[in-house]
């Protein structure tokens, strides 16, 4: 048993809140990249430039990448061999949060009741999502999520006589609708399977997932690839302005369902698409 001081995991949070809002991780890096290289619309690609100087001086001046950033997501991997001590876990990730978006001159975009809607004023409580996992590490996902392609996403009860066909068209219906208003391009988060709230999760999860990695599923992999190329062939482009560059990547997760039913989940973010990941 390996014992974990959880004035650790409020260190680890309190920065990657401030990494993930100030820097663009490298995978997205990348994808930026080869999207102003691909792209033919003289539009989208000057957008594209655009999206990258200002990354270039978010990081040079040590301000956000987004004037929205975010509704702090955690996703905890925990070892079954890890005992913590020093006190709640989950008041430590939300003290993390809350010193990382105060030390950060973070917005603080969260209110305490959705319809009361009086801001918190430090961007706690965080959205956490425990899993317990084989070994004594920790694994901490920090993943900030702006709501501007947040409020874009979707969840479809498909019929299990939909098929694939039905699968792929409720995807491009969710893009085709979002249109600029995910701020694109965008990554494509996709959970099939599961239960209504598995599905939403699993798709949320996929955005973590590094932008150039692709399923280990074949079929998976096959449709993620098949996906990409129709969204990118309906035209919204950069800022949805028009171009050949609507998303960057199609992440795609799967889980076991019941005969009944196929549930299918699709969570869209915007180009900067921020997560860090840390193991303690």
């Amino acid at each position: 048993m390996r014992t974990v001081n959880v004035d650790k995991v409020t260190e680890a949070v309190r920065e990657m809140c401030i990494n993930a809002n100030y820097f663009l991780s490298s995978d997205m890096q990348k994808k930026l990249k080869e999207a102003a290289e691909q792209e033919e619309s003289p539009l989208g690609k000057q957008i594209l430039c655009q999206l990258q100087e200002n990354l270039q001086i978010a990081g040079e001046d040590q301000i956000p990448i987004c004037q929205d950033t975010g509704m702090a997501v955690i996703f905890l991997e925990i070892g079954q061999e890890v005992y913590f001590e020093g006190g709640d876990l989950t008041e430590a990730v939300n003290e993390g949060v809350r010193r990382g978006y105060a030390e950060g001159y973070l917005r603080k975009s969260v209110v305490g009741d959705p319809l009361i809607r009086e801001n918190t004023k430090d961007n706690t409580p965080a959205v956490i999502h425990y899993e317990i996992v084989p070994g004594d590490q920790v694994k901490i996902t920090v993943a900030p999520k702006g709501f501007g392609s947040e409020n874009m996403s979707r969840i479809f009860m498909l019929k299990p006589a939909d098929g694939p066909e039905g699968v792929k068209e409720a995807i491009l219906s969710a893009v085709r609708e979002a249109g600029p208003n995910a701020c694109p391009p965008v990554i494509v988060g996709v959970g099939i399977g599961g239960t209504f709230e598995k599905s939403a999760l699993m798709a949320k999860k996929a955005l973590t997932r590094p932008a150039d990695q692709r399923a280990e599923i074949p079929w998976v992999r096959d449709m993620e690839e098949e996906l990409l190329k129709k969204i990118n062939g309906l035209g919204i482009g950069p800022g949805g302005l028009g171009g050949r560059v609507t998303a960057l990547a199609v992440n795609i997760n799967t889980y076991a369902t019941h005969i009944a039913g196929l549930p299918v989940a699709v969570n869209m973010c915007c180009h900067v698409n921020r997560h860090a990941v840390r193991t303690i």
